[in-house]
């Protein structure tokens, strides 16, 4: 029974994914990947991504993981507040905020910029939470042997919480990339030209665009999707291991 549940959800996993592969074949197979690269500057749009969404991984590693550790191991005033703070705008949809938010970066005039497309959604509520229940798991006794050895808090985060947290630092690499991939709302409220313009805003551009072939727009999303697939390959492995073993490793 087991088995076959799980054969039922790997179809409904695997099953949009092989859609979308075989349906990028239809009419004039691989030339339609060919069509595409043709009608879109697509590595200029792929570089965009890229760096939208490396960028706000890697920085909200930083940011996020270092709020977390703070709020899980040091003593300040107003601690409460401000987990209280984070727990209440995780419930808070974009769609709430966007508004504001258009109107605070069109008076500093950053609009249609890459920068604005990242800054925003660099500290993130999930992300600070995930790292905070992270470390409150941490074994307080390899932080203490490193403070025998004469380590302060930031030693003790950069050198040793950090490096130890691949389990959390997956987990927010993987949700951060998938919602930075997919963004659409911000991207469309925010760029008006092609130079800052992401994949996922490009793809419905090129949807609306004649002539329309449902071949190419298949294989527009099979060039989109390829790049989370693999990074979500790479980061799986860091899922199971867990801060105990790999601290005393």
């Amino acid at each position: 029974m087991r088995n076959v549940l799980t054969g039922i959800l790997g179809c409904l996993y695997v099953g949009p994914i092989l859609m979308l592969l075989l349906g990028s074949l239809q009419g004039q197979g691989f030339h339609n990947y060919r069509s595409v690269w043709e009608r879109v500057d697509f590595l200029a749009l792929l570089e965009n991504s890229l760096l939208i969404a490396g960028s706000t991984v890697v920085l909200g590693a930083w940011v996020n993981s270092l709020a977390g550790y703070a709020l899980a191991r040091l003593d300040f005033p107003g601690r409460a507040a401000v987990l209280t703070a984070i727990l209440v705008a995780m419930v808070i949809p974009f769609e709430a905020v966007a508004v504001p938010l258009f109107f605070s970066v069109s008076r500093l005039g950053v609009r249609d910029t890459l920068m604005v497309q990242i800054l925003p959604f660099v500290a993130n509520g999930f992300s600070v939470y995930l790292f905070y229940t992270f470390y409150l798991e941490f074994p307080r006794e390899l932080e203490e042997a490193a403070r025998l050895d004469g380590a302060n808090a930031w030693q003790i985060y950069a050198r040793l919480c950090l490096p130890n947290s691949k389990p959390a630092l997956a987990t927010h690499a993987v949700i951060t990339l998938l919602a930075s991939w997919s963004a659409y709302l911000w991207p469309l409220l925010v760029t008006a030209g092609p130079q800052a313009r992401p994949l996922s805003l490009a793809i419905a551009t090129f949807l609306a665009t004649p002539p329309l072939h449902w071949g190419q727009v298949f294989a527009f999303g099979v060039l989109m999707v390829a790049p989370v697939l693999l990074g979500f390959s790479f980061l799986q492995k860091h899922f199971q291991p867990n801060a105990l073993s790999s601290g005393i490793k």
